[in-house]
């Protein structure tokens, strides 16, 4: 599967960014997608996931409120609504189809990587 994120820019803190990932060649409707997020000298680490239908989603401890992944049963497009930004969203944000159909959060169960899209938010 290759995946197609974008949406990725620069933003002030306090800021609304929507990042979008489309699956391509392939469909990924019935794979769990997710966020994952990489900043600076930083590992990379999980932000959001929802299962195929979109039904089932969780967010990072450090996104919730302020982020929301989502998806329409059936789409091969997932998206991630970014609110109230913070300099520490800051990071290269990458999308991934996971090797089944539930909402998981761990980078292993992922086994489709998009290319990132950059997300930059300055104070």
């Amino acid at each position: 599967v290759q995946l197609q994120a974008s949406g990725g820019g620069l933003v002030q803190a306090g800021g609304s960014l929507r990042l979008s990932c489309a699956c391509a060649r392939r469909t990924c409707s019935n794979n769990g997608m997710g966020w994952f997020r990489q900043g600076l000298e930083k590992e990379r680490e999980f932000v959001a996931g929802s299962n195929w239908s979109g039904s089932n989603t969780n967010v990072a401890d450090s996104v919730k409120g302020r982020f929301t992944i989502s998806r329409e049963k059936g789409s091969n497009t997932v998206y991630l609504h970014m609110t109230a930004l913070k300099p520490e969203d800051t990071a290269v944000y990458y999308c991934a189809a996971a090797r089944g159909a539930w909402m998981v959060t761990t980078s292993r169960e992922y086994t489709s990587w998009g290319q990132g899209t950059l997300v930059t938010v300055s104070s």
